[in-house]
């Protein structure tokens, strides 16, 4: 493919990475690892995809994938210059690769539209929602993703090239799936509302609730009175985003 010199970063990504809190309060961030820890999940079910799509497996999970799909490809020395005085010296490694391939897949697909992506979902979009719902991530010294409040290892690329998204991009749904505190999730079936939540706040009363997709989540007597409900099952947290996100699409 032909050498292709970006202009001046037209796109929003730039913009987005900037304004993102990557310093935030750790009380803020604690409150939203469950949204970050399924935005990763995404992301990893995603660049799985993009890695099988362009050959990439050995650099998955966190790479700039334009390296693959054209090695030639530049941005203009003045967009260069701009996007490595944003990333500076503060972020991570990983976090650097990937605010990088953002900008520059953007840039690519901008600057030529007919790119083949092969329908693949959009492949950064987690992440950057992820950085600007708490800032970095770090990895540990056995290969543990930390998020700040949650800790979990990737997988293989096997294991997450799901056909099945992990969550929604959906700002509504990622705020009603966060609070602090401790919860437990609880359905008729893995698939079927209405959701139910047990929380257990730091230094709170335990308290149950329901998920309504106009008004939130409102105390319930419910689950406690339906704990000895056959039907009534604990699920895992996609699960419940799959059910908020039917609720709120499905509101009126």
């Amino acid at each position: 493919m032909a050498n292709r010199q970006g202009g001046q970063l037209e796109s929003n990504v730039l913009e987005r990475l900037r304004a993102a809190e990557w310093e935030n309060d750790w009380s803020d961030v604690f409150g939203k690892t469950m949204s970050r820890r399924l935005l990763m999940r995404e992301y990893l079910r995603r660049s799985a995809l993009w890695a099988q799509a362009y050959s990439a497996e050995n650099s998955w999970p966190f790479f700039d994938i334009t390296k693959h799909m054209d090695p030639e490809f530049e941005l203009s020395p003045d967009a260069t210059e701009e996007l490595e005085d944003f990333l500076g010296a503060r972020m991570s490694g990983d976090v650097k690769v990937t605010c990088r391939g953002a900008v520059r897949l953007a840039e690519m697909r901008l600057h030529n539209p007919a790119i083949e992506v092969d329908d693949l979902p959009d492949l950064y979009e987690p992440l950057i929602l992820l950085y600007e719902r708490g800032g970095e991530f770090m990895k540990d010294n056995v290969g543990a993703l930390d998020l700040t409040g949650v800790s979990f290892r990737p997988g293989s690329l096997q294991s997450n090239t799901s056909n099945t998204p992990v969550v929604a991009l959906d700002g509504t749904v990622l705020d009603a799936l966060d609070v602090e505190g401790r919860v437990t999730f609880y359905a008729y079936d893995i698939d079927r509302g209405p959701l139910f939540r047990r929380l257990f706040p730091q230094g709170g009363e335990q308290r149950d609730e329901v998920f309504s997709g106009r008004l939130g989540w409102q105390s319930t007597t419910r689950l406690s009175e339906s704990e000895e409900d056959i039907n009534l099952v604990r699920i895992y947290d996609q699960d419940a985003a799959r059910i908020i996100e039917d609720a709120v699409l499905g509101a009126p």
